[in-house]
């Protein structure tokens, strides 16, 4: 909880009064590696914040898997649409480790609002994150090449490259594992 507290105080300014008045809502669930959060086809009624673990974003396009995203702690996983609007997930959430995680039911979602006066400004604030993420992605899949997308990637998050397999880092940063095995060799001779 401590990270959830953290990330909801810090990111979205919530008072510490408020964080405790809906603390409650979040409920424990841990998910052993290989096991689903969310699959294609189910209706989402939860979202999940990774108090700790990988969860691997991913879908099916043409017959194969393209990695979205990767939910390492601190990080919420969602399949943001389907949960706001009562659908069928697009997606999948794979654990690559065992994850333990803080879930939050959409009624629950819908009750914080009536408990918090400024739940609307928090909401937005959430949903413009998440969003914000989303572009900043879209703009380094337009505007860098392979190599500077995966050092962006290393920057931010180098421990998923000891945690994940290539061939998925490959697939979120829209390459081949070919050209993924290529540019860390490129880079790791240039460090030594």
């Amino acid at each position: 909880m401590l990270e959830l507290r953290k990330s909801i105080i810090e990111t979205f300014e919530f008072t510490e009064k408020e964080f405790e008045s809906i603390q409650g809502f979040f409920k424990p669930k841990k998910i052993k590696k290989g096991d689903y959060f969310l699959q294609t086809g189910q209706y989402v009624n939860h979202l999940g914040f990774v108090e700790n673990g990988i969860l691997r974003e991913f879908l099916y396009e043409n017959n194969k898997e393209i990695t979205k995203w990767f939910s390492t702690s601190g990080y919420f996983a969602v399949d943001l649409s389907g949960f706001v609007y009562g659908q069928t997930s697009k997606v999948n959430f794979q654990a690559l480790s065992d994850v333990s995680l803080l879930t939050l039911s959409k009624e629950n979602y819908d009750i914080i609002g009536d408990r918090l006066p400024r739940w609307n400004k928090l909401e937005k604030m959430f949903l413009t994150n998440c969003f914000s993420v989303l572009e900043n992605r879209v703009v380094s899949h337009l505007s860098m090449n392979a190599e500077e997308r995966y050092s962006q990637l290393f920057k931010s998050q180098p421990e998923l490259f000891n945690q994940v397999p290539l061939n998925y880092l490959a697939s979120m940063l829209g390459m081949t594992p070919e050209t993924l095995s290529r540019i860390r060799n490129k880079l790791s001779k240039s460090i030594s």
